[in-house]
């Protein structure tokens, strides 16, 4: 179920997700491959790093409105040892450079 799901939104992406998997993909980014909507622990995250245990999430208006729930789904992820990044469409629509950059510091953190 929650495969086809994936599958699903990775036919509809939002233009930030579209934009900043343009960037992550094929290992663009510090060489660390990255998957976009990833089945995992239940949820689909937007993009993950799996060796590296990132996960990436590109927020709309929505989430305003849903901070216990992505606060209970980002503590499952913490507690399987994964670090949760979250950026607004707005920063990766008008910053794309910021929000690599925060990635790869994340990425060198990590290793």
């Amino acid at each position: 179920m929650m495969r086809g799901y994936a599958r699903n939104l990775r036919r509809r992406p939002t233009e930030a997700e579209k934009l900043l998997w343009s960037r992550l993909r094929a290992r663009q980014l510090e060489g660390v491959e990255f998957k976009r909507q990833v089945p995992l622990f239940g949820y689909v995250v937007d993009f993950a790093a799996l060796e590296s245990k990132l996960v990436i999430e590109v927020d709309g208006g929505q989430h305003a409105e849903r901070v216990d729930t992505d606060a209970a789904r980002m503590a499952i992820f913490q507690n399987a040892g994964y670090h949760v990044i979250r950026f607004w469409n707005n920063d990766v629509l008008r910053n794309i450079d910021s929000v690599l950059e925060t990635i790869a510091q994340e990425l060198n953190l990590n290793r």
